[in-house]
């Protein structure tokens, strides 16, 4: 069974950094691409960053470019985001998702995890 489960959301400044948490079971990381999204009130859903599981690409939207790297632990099955100068605008629900999918170009995807909560305030 194909779960995902992120975690590591919570409160921050501006300019602080936050790690995303995204723990995968009934399917291994290093194989299939896991992508991040997020959503803000009254917003529309956008992609932020995506690994494949091939080449180990990478994807960023250009607004987190530069600030945000995502990453793999093969071992833990898990897939990290690693957020840093956070600003206000990043404030959002974060989900990870699979299309099942090796690479990282758009797709439907097939499975989200519950999300978790990011707030940057002072």
């Amino acid at each position: 069974q194909v779960q995902l489960v992120e975690s590591g959301g919570g409160l921050v400044q501006p300019g602080g950094s936050l790690t995303l948490s995204c723990a995968a079971s009934g399917f291994t990381v290093d194989y299939y691409a896991i992508h991040w999204f997020r959503q803000a009130p009254g917003k529309e859903r956008e992609r932020v960053s995506c690994i494949s599981g091939s080449d180990d690409g990478t994807y960023y939207a250009d607004s987190v470019k530069g600030r945000f790297s995502i990453s793999r632990d093969d071992a833990k099955n898990t897939v990290y985001l690693q957020m840093n100068s956070l600003k206000p605008e990043d404030t959002a629900v974060y989900y990870c998702a699979t299309a099942l999918r090796r690479l990282c170009a758009r797709a439907n995807m097939d499975y989200w995890g519950k999300g978790a909560l990011v707030t940057v305030s002072s």
